[in-house]
């Protein structure tokens, strides 16, 4: 019963209809994903690919509207509860990495200047 109450708050945010919208999504963004990526960083080989996704959200130059599928990206990449759990050894993090990649190929080379 609480998993559908996080799945309707996740489907919510992820959801971004507005400006303003993704401003509030980008802020649950800003204070969420650094401690993830503080926890499990060195466990998993696409953070450097969350940090330009990051990247090219903070970029003020690239309308919320591009942004949007990003923020989807980056709340499902944060949240706890996933289709594979994050706790599952060595494949917990594959439905991120799914996402992850997906979300990159959408982009293409729009998103390579984000790269360090």
């Amino acid at each position: 019963m609480a998993y559908e109450f996080y799945d309707r708050d996740l489907k919510e945010l992820s959801t971004v209809n507005s400006e303003k919208e993704f401003q509030e999504k980008e802020s649950f963004i800003e204070e969420s994903l650094w401690t993830k990526l503080e926890k499990v960083g060195n466990k998993i080989r696409f953070a450097k690919d969350v940090r330009a996704l990051y990247r090219y959200m903070k970029d003020k130059s690239v309308p919320w509207y591009r942004k949007s599928i990003v923020i989807g990206a980056l709340i499902y990449f944060i949240s706890p509860i996933d289709t594979i759990p994050d706790l599952a050894p060595l494949i917990g993090y594959l439905d991120d990495l799914g996402v992850i990649t997906a979300v990159i190929k959408f982009l293409g080379h729009e998103l390579m200047q984000y790269y360090e």
